[in-house]
């Protein structure tokens, strides 16, 4: 799997996942993934628009998939734990495929630099 692939995944779950939130307790912090998910996935346009400007928008997206990340496990996990409906699922949802980009990011990162 690529990073760009990781990239439209993670975003995609992102905004769906928030989505879901948002309809599911109407509380406008749900959109807070959705919005980080299609500032993702415009990073992943761009980069596909413009070549040079690919590594830019791959290290923008990951400093914005660490701070979801971080900010999902931090403060939204204890929460849904707590709680323990479906919002721990989405929860999971979403830290399981921002920590997989991440990794597959960081990968590539070494790769390329090796190469």
């Amino acid at each position: 799997m690529n990073p760009k692939t990781t990239n439209v995944i993670n975003s995609i779950s992102l905004i769906i996942m928030g989505l879901w939130g948002f309809i599911d307790v109407s509380s406008p912090t749900a959109l807070i993934p959705t919005m980080f998910g299609v500032l993702i996935f415009s990073c992943f346009l761009l980069s596909k628009r413009n070549e040079k400007l690919n590594k830019i928008f791959s290290h923008i997206a990951i400093l914005l998939t660490l701070l979801i990340l971080f900010a999902l496990i931090v403060t939204r996990l204890p929460k849904s734990i707590d709680d323990g409906d479906i919002g721990l699922l989405r929860v999971l949802i979403m830290i399981t495929t921002s920590s997989l980009s991440i990794i597959i990011f960081i990968k590539s990162f070494i790769t390329a630099r090796y190469n």
